[in-house]
């Protein structure tokens, strides 16, 4: 993803996504490699546009109120290759180049559970990186 150079027309073209009630959107982050499907999170149109102009994912924490870095404090990037925006601009798709895992569980992607016909969870995914050596303490 390249940086934009043309502030006003990054700016109309966020104005046209339809952030909820909340000033939020949610967003898809899918690996650009293999299409794994990592994980979904909350962009606010700050969180967006830096997300552009940086090439690396920013979103918005719910629990927090601020702004996200993704990998500001475990060291786990994404570098956005595709900013997409659904047909009804009410969902963002980020195509990313993970570096380590997605998830704050230690897994390389959220979606590690799965639920059988039978109604078991099933856990599809192993913690690659435990979630105490994630974070700053």
């Amino acid at each position: 993803m390249t940086n934009i150079e043309n502030n006003k027309s990054l700016e109309q073209e966020i104005n046209q996504l339809q952030f909820n009630k909340d000033g939020l959107i949610p967003a898809i982050i899918q690996d650009y490699i293999s299409h794994e499907i990592l994980m979904m999170a909350w962009m606010n149109k700050e969180a967006a546009i830096e997300t552009i102009r940086t090439g690396y994912a920013c979103y918005f924490s719910r629990s927090r109120q601020k702004l996200w870095r993704k990998g500001e404090t475990s060291g786990q990037t994404q570098s956005v290759q595709k900013f997409r925006i659904d047909c009804d601009a009410d969902t963002v798709l980020l195509l990313v180049n993970q570096k380590g895992v997605a998830c704050h569980t230690g897994r390389h992607s959220c979606f590690f559970k799965e639920l059988s016909a039978d109604g078991k969870i099933n856990i599809m995914g192993d913690v690659l990186i435990h979630p105490n050596d994630l974070y700053d303490k």
